[in-house]
């Protein structure tokens, strides 16, 4: 079982972008999920992702 700031590898597998729909690439430092077709990071809090536009952080373009 995963620890209280690890998610659950079966839960990466099925979660996708509320925004594209697309694939997500979970950040294990940042405890993020980030998405780089909207350009966004959904933050992760006690193993939980967020995935709520509203709570999203906006990823530099560069």
């Amino acid at each position: 079982m995963p620890s209280s700031n690890e998610i659950d590898p079966k839960l990466l597998e099925i979660l996708v972008c509320p925004v594209t729909k697309g694939p997500l690439h979970y950040d294990r430092e940042a405890q993020e999920l980030v998405s780089r077709q909207a350009g966004v990071a959904f933050p992760i809090r006690d193993g939980i992702p967020i995935m709520l536009i509203d709570e999203a952080r906006s990823l530099d373009p560069s």
